[in-house]
């Protein structure tokens, strides 16, 4: 598929080939009418003997147009939800007439498939109280009724081929959690999976897989669910722990509620992928609509992340003449009928990107995204996420505080704001004392860039969980001072930093939270703009820190060249004081991409002839928030030990 914008929510993504044919990703109009042309398959009733249940139990079952008892066929068990039986596919979801218009335009493997019960207990009817407990607990009982008892009568009744390759199993709602269920528990009777809409009786993911890479034995996962449907997060969390242990699999995501508009059509699609091969390189852009962005704003549906990264833009502006996303590159975005411009993305690489509405030119926040200052103003921002993420992402550990205060700066003469965050348990053990590390935002950025786009509060508590860094406190000031703009990295701001960084910032903090004093006890870091100023003012007073933390940064050059000469002869005239001094002199970049790269490799030469020793990483990324993230990630572990 090219790189153009794609329009409307409906339209046929990047196909996923079976065999020589292209699969559309949602069902034509009429796909599940009765077309009297075209041949039909046949539905009977079968009665099994069940040793499970102790009792004659009924199943119905589809044999496709043209059945041959001289055939052998792979079979579909197809489950129902908590309020039907055997009959409710039949009923409701007309699986006969979708797979005999299926079959007559070519587009199916011949299959037969068995509509079971899937309540196995002797009252097996969906009457009375259908969420009593044992009723409930006869969904999990079928497991045994569908293996030991149903599946060894189909294949003993009717030619079927018994090898795992040619069994799957798809249900909807409590019949899609009985599939992950069984079929994940049963991976050597199963090679098919197709779970819709799956339900609250879902395993949890470890408990599914305790052991993900046995999954990459199934031909198949194909996990859906409407866009609408509440149940969503049952089939989001299995998909993100697929996707986190590179399980291939199609997270299929449509527009509709828990209902059979959205199975129909979920039978429609699963159904021409079965006992074929599949492309399982295709997976991921197989999909009509994504998950909305993490950074939308409370029951905003979009933008939404496509698993390839590609993002779907969905604003209401009747009025306007253009609407265009500018994410870096410019979107423009078409309107409907109803005022609503729609558009989809190229893939973006996973990274906190800021992006602007175009509204007839006038660049605004969108309004469904939560707003981020960065840019010198405030933006909308959006996650894209990628893997080794997880770093950063809030998990069931002890978590700390971000405290928002305003202290008076007698450098500038104003009211200051900083951002800090204190450990888990500050408040319960008042007399335990930590050490800080002071972190400094980017150009265009403020104090709040560290809290928000920087995660610091859930790095710094899942390290702490882990055991890997020092409970501290992390004060994250206001950089921006004096002029702004690229002023704002003068000689002049350099040095008002400094001395507020002295003799407001530290002092306020260390007379209102409980910080240790000493240099063996404080850090000093920062990016972009940020690590010019740690590198001004750690250099120049390496007895106040035993720390420093340079972070996509070195001295804009040509215009910092002065700065840049004066703090090389400091530091080689007062050598031995700083490397006695700072214990840790960590410096990381975001790769070749990143914009600071030039400048920090001319500012490690010169290290380097100086004697200074540091530590040095790349992590790709550019320059962005990923990769001070990881820097933060990767220094906090070193500090303080």
């Amino acid at each position: 598929m090219n790189k153009s914008v794609v329009w409307a929510l409906g339209l046929v993504l990047s196909g996923i080939f079976v065999s020589a044919q292209t699969l559309n990703q949602q069902a034509p109009q009429g796909f599940d009418v009765e077309n009297a042309a075209v041949s039909h398959g046949k539905i009977d009733t079968i009665q099994y003997p069940s040793k499970t249940v102790g009792t004659t139990r009924k199943a119905l079952i589809y044999t496709p147009p043209g059945f041959k008892k001289s055939e052998k066929y792979p079979v579909l068990y197809l489950l129902h939800g908590i309020g039907g039986d055997e009959k409710e596919w039949f009923n409701q979801g007309k699986p006969n007439i979708i797979l005999d218009n299926l079959y007559a335009q070519g587009k199916l493997q011949p299959m037969i498939v068995v509509l079971p019960n899937g309540r196995a207990m002797k009252d097996d009817r969906a009457t009375g109280n259908i969420m009593a407990q044992d009723k409930v607990e006869a969904f999990a009982t079928f497991e045994k009724d569908l293996l030991n008892d149903l599946i060894p009568f189909v294949e003993k009744k009717y030619p079927v081929k018994k090898d795992r390759e040619n069994r799957a199993l798809a249900g909807l709602s409590m019949g899609g959690g009985q599939t992950q269920n069984f079929a994940f528990g049963n991976i050597d009777k199963f090679a098919w999976l197709g779970a819709f809409s799956s339900a609250p009786n879902t395993k949890e993911p470890n408990k599914l897989l305790p052991n993900p890479q046995d999954a990459l034995k199934l031909k198949l996962i194909f996990i859906s669910c409407g866009d609408a449907d509440g149940l969503m997060p049952f089939s989001k969390r299995t998909s993100d722990y697929l996707r986190k242990n590179k399980i291939p699999h199609i997270f299929y995501i449509e527009p509709g509620g828990h209902d059979f508009k959205v199975w129909k059509n979920d039978l429609y699609i699963f159904s021409q992928l079965l006992f074929k091969p599949v492309d399982k390189t295709k997976f991921e852009g197989f999909t009509v609509l994504g998950t909305p962005a993490a950074t939308n704003i409370r029951n905003a549906q979009y933008p939404q992340i496509l698993p390839d990264g590609r993002v779907m833009f969905k604003v209401k502006a009747p009025e306007a003449q253009k609407v265009q996303i500018d994410l870096g590159k410019k979107y423009d975005l078409k309107k409907d009928a109803d005022g609503f411009w729609t558009g989809t993305t190229d893939p973006q690489g996973g990274s906190f990107h800021y992006y602007s509405l175009l509204i007839d030119g006038v660049a605004v926040a969108d309004p469904s995204s939560e707003t981020f200052y960065g840019m010198g103003r405030y933006a909308s921002g959006i996650d894209i996420p990628f893997e080794g993420d997880d770093f950063y992402v809030l998990k069931d550990v002890p978590h700390g505080d971000i405290r928002i205060k305003n202290f008076y700066s007698k450098v500038t003469n104003s009211w200051r704001r900083v951002f800090i965050y204190t450990p888990p348990g500050y408040d319960q053990n008042p007399a335990e004392s930590y050490p800080a590390l002071y972190i400094l935002h980017g150009g265009g950025e403020d104090e709040s860039g560290w809290a928000n786009q920087g995660k610091t509060n859930l790095i710094l508590d899942n390290l702490i969980a882990e055991g890997k860094a020092k409970k501290m406190v992390i004060i994250m000031p206001d950089a921006n001072i004096g002029q702004g703009g690229i002023r704002n990295f003068g000689e002049r701001n350099l040095q008002m930093f400094e001395k507020e960084l002295k003799e407001s910032i530290i002092p306020f903090a260390e007379s209102n939270y409980r910080i240790k004093k000493g240099k063996e006890n404080r850090a000093l870091a920062g990016l972009s703009m940020g690590g010019i100023y740690t590198l001004y003012a750690g250099i120049q007073n390496s007895d106040m820190f035993s720390g420093l933390g340079v972070f996509s940064s070195g001295y804009m050059l040509p215009m910092l060249q002065d700065v840049a000469d004066k703090q090389y002869r400091f530091l080689n005239e007062n050598k031995s004081a700083f490397s006695s001094n700072i214990k840790n002199f960590w410096i990381s970049m975001g790769g070749k991409d990143d914009i600071a790269y030039e400048n920090g490799q001319k500012m490690l030469k010169e290290l380097d002839k100086t004697g200074i020793k540091y530590s040095y990483t790349d992590y790709p990324g550019g320059h962005t928030w990923p990769v001070w993230r990881n820097s933060l990630h990767q220094f906090a572990q070193v500090l303080f030990k």
